[in-house]
């Protein structure tokens, strides 16, 4: 049985800033987060995500219920803060101190002896692609090398849990492939982190397992592939004919399909939309050919998380 090193239960924050005004941002929620996995935490502004973070990393004081890392009580922030660290998105680097500098002396800071700071500084930045850079001040980083240092720095002393706080926001896609690279490789390590972010795709290539939050509750919580089974309709083809016979319709319904085939006339052509996923391409070409219908296009729609999001909140994640 896989060991989990969150434990969340029945974590509630509520502001009030008097006793007219009583705002609950957290709802009672509890989940866990398993040792070695990608955890994604998502949810609009609003939903609950930033407030469950600041109570996860101690910024936030929490109202009622409680949490775990590692199986020290959130409530316990000294021993918390040395079981965790934070990548937040924006650059809080020491722009006065060069890459190295900047890693040796977070590890000062926790406690690390020095031969094993001067040593895995050595190790991190090597890892991070920064090797080279390593004597050069961080004003002159691009965001990519800083948010990949900031990891490094993050790092130094060892933590149980590394959270990644919109860490790729504002980046380049080149820049965010390599950052996806470093946290797969990390992971591979057997690192544990736990990623917030607003872009649906990264959470769909880098999660094992993903929450869902919005009114401050946890609506679903699951791998990607299951998540996205929950939305109706599920993975579509769509096929631009010239024309659709019944017989035609009547043969792609006896393909192995778990739905429907809709038909949408158009003045030129006719759109079906067929259930499935591109394991049913073939056969449905096999039956067009075989009806001898003119087709002009096929198009493949998969479920995303963004259509799981939509499906369970009525709006995209950015909104």
């Amino acid at each position: 049985m896989e060991k989990s090193v969150i434990e969340i239960n029945r974590l509630t924050k509520i502001y009030s800033s008097d006793s007219r005004r009583r705002v609950e941002a957290v709802k009672g929620i509890s989940f866990s987060v398993k040792q070695g996995e990608i955890f994604g935490l998502l949810g609009p502004n609003g939903a609950g995500k930033t407030t469950t973070i600041g109570m996860l990393t101690t910024r936030v004081r929490v109202t009622s219920g409680d949490g775990h890392i590692a199986g020290v009580s959130i409530k316990d922030e000294v021993a918390v803060k040395k079981l965790i660290a934070v990548v937040p998105q924006q650059n809080n680097l020491d722009r006065s101190l060069t890459a190295r500098e900047n890693l040796v002396f977070h590890a000062k800071y926790f406690g690390v002896p020095k031969r094993e700071r001067e040593q895995k500084a050595d190790e991190l930045l090597e890892m991070m692609g920064l090797g080279q850079r390593q004597n050069d001040y961080v004003r002159a980083f691009s965001g990519g090398m800083a948010q990949r240092l900031m990891i490094a720095r993050a790092l130094m002393h060892a933590p149980e849990i590394l959270f990644l706080d919109e860490a790729t926001t504002g980046l380049d896609p080149q820049s965010r492939r390599l950052l996806w690279d470093k946290v797969r490789e990390l992971n591979a390590g057997g690192q544990t982190i736990f990623l917030t972010t607003h872009y649906m795709d990264e959470a769909d290539e880098l999660c094992h397992c993903i929450a869902i939050m919005d009114h401050g509750k946890v609506l679903v919580m699951d791998t990607p592939t299951n998540l996205k089974k929950m939305v109706p309709g599920g993975n579509r083809i769509e096929l631009e004919l010239g024309e659709a016979s019944d017989g035609l319709v009547e043969a792609l319904k006896e393909l192995d399909i778990s739905g429907e085939v809709s038909r949408h006339d158009e003045a030129d052509k006719v759109i079906l939309s067929i259930q499935g996923d591109q394991s049913l391409i073939a056969g449905i070409m096999r039956v067009i050919q075989a009806e001898s219908a003119d087709i002009f296009g096929v198009r493949l729609h998969q479920v995303t998380l963004e259509d799981l999001f939509i499906h369970l909140t009525g709006r995209r994640l950015r909104e």
